[in-house]
């Protein structure tokens, strides 16, 4: 049955958005959700969410970027759900309900002693959650979790029918300083014992966020979601230690590396932000140059939650991903 506050796809329209999640999307979903904690790399407890359609055309396991977590998606849940698809999602470690370092100062920073840690879990999560799910299996991931997406892919192949990259943390953007510069200043303060430690620039969460200084370009998606996340502790991550910082650029690397690239199978759809802040677009790009069957596109008027823009530009870019998956749309080979 349609309903009036939903587009065609099962998004919620910005008018009255957070009464719509609240009170059809999130209680709709939640009556499909069966949560599980597997135990990640090193026996870390990961929480996980499976979401099953009654007629499913397969899976689509979501994979959240940094300081993010399951819930975060809950409109595109909702969405893939009515489209026929069932969903696994999960928190990542360090995030949301999962297992967090001991010897962090407090509860809103992220940390990680390996980047490979994140995606040891990852497979784990295809292995005991995801192997009992309907196939085909999709990919959505976005910003960190498309480094760790883009390992996995590069180590496994066959396992994704397509993969959708949602602003990608190829590499990070660390607000003008260098790379080296970022790399020596993280390996300093790790021989200094303080990997462990918030980077200078990141401060504790406080409360409500700003809007203007966010990764949203919706307003009303970002107002929903910062209640959200005022309300759950759990949810309060927003900063990095120097440890998290020199492993995210050490992926960077990683993800890079002479002749990993051309090792992804699977047809792949990278999603740049034109206003995106967070993550550089340039190794975008040289990524996707060396895809085997990859496309890269650009979404004008997007920050880098491209998830969390306006009606007028997540409507018809997230109906794009739907039609994907469900191949209506093929690569057209281009690389971008």
């Amino acid at each position: 049955m349609s309903n009036p506050r939903l587009n065609p796809d099962g998004l919620a329209l910005s008018e009255r958005y957070a009464e719509t999640m609240d009170r059809v999307v999130v209680p709709r979903i939640n009556a499909w959700r069966s949560d599980e904690t597997v135990m990640g790399d090193g026996g870390r407890p990961l929480f996980t969410s499976r979401f099953d359609a009654e007629l499913p055309a397969g899976t689509v396991l979501i994979v959240h970027g940094f300081t993010e977590n399951a819930d975060k998606f809950a409109e595109l849940i909702h969405s893939l759900m009515t489209c026929g698809f069932s969903v696994l999602a999960y928190d990542q470690r360090g995030h949301g309900r999962s297992w967090r370092a001991p010897g962090l100062a407090e509860n809103s920073v992220t940390h990680v002693d390996d980047f490979n840690e994140y995606v040891r879990d990852m497979e784990i999560v295809v292995q005991q959650r995801l192997a009992a799910m309907p196939k085909p299996w999709f990919l959505f991931a976005h910003s960190m979790g498309g480094a760790v997406s883009s390992l996995f892919l590069e180590r496994h192949g066959g396992v994704f029918r397509r993969v959708a990259l949602c602003a990608p943390m190829i590499a990070p953007n660390l607000s003008g300083l260098p790379q080296w510069a970022a790399r020596m200043l993280c390996g300093g303060a790790g021989a200094l014992g303080a990997s462990k430690k918030r980077i200078f620039v990141s401060r504790p969460y406080s409360g409500p966020e700003d809007f203007d200084t966010s990764a949203a370009s919706g307003r009303e998606r970002f107002n929903w979601y910062d209640a959200v996340k005022a309300a759950n502790p759990a949810f309060h991550n927003n900063g990095p230690t120097y440890g998290w910082t020199a492993e995210a650029l050490r992926a960077s690397r990683m993800v890079l590396e002479a002749g990993a690239v051309e090792k992804i199978d699977a047809p792949v759809r990278l999603y740049t932000a034109e206003r995106d802040g967070s993550v550089l677009p340039g190794p975008q790009k040289a990524f996707a140059a060396r895809l085997k069957n990859g496309q890269r596109k650009l979404v004008h008027g997007a920050r880098h939650e491209i998830y969390r823009s306006p009606d007028d530009v997540l409507f018809p870019w997230w109906h794009e991903i739907l039609e994907y998956y469900r191949g209506n749309i093929d690569n057209d080979g281009s690389n971008g």
